[in-house]
């Protein structure tokens, strides 16, 4: 994975935290864990994950 700008990684973080939004929010919507607010939760999940995942990869400029 080639990123070489600031902007390819704030862009995959937004994309992360979509992406938990969508899939942890509907799984804790289902099982109606709703303690806190399911997105919020979803979001924090994806961006953690996709904060890991970029860290993980080596960055080649």
């Amino acid at each position: 994975m080639l990123i070489t700008s600031d902007f390819e990684i704030g862009y995959l973080l937004v994309i992360f935290s979509l992406l938990g939004v969508i899939f942890v929010g509907a799984l804790f919507a289902t099982l109606h864990l709703e303690r806190w607010h399911p997105r919020l939760v979803g979001a924090v999940i994806g961006a953690l994950i996709g904060f890991a995942l970029i860290e993980a990869v080596p960055i080649i400029s």
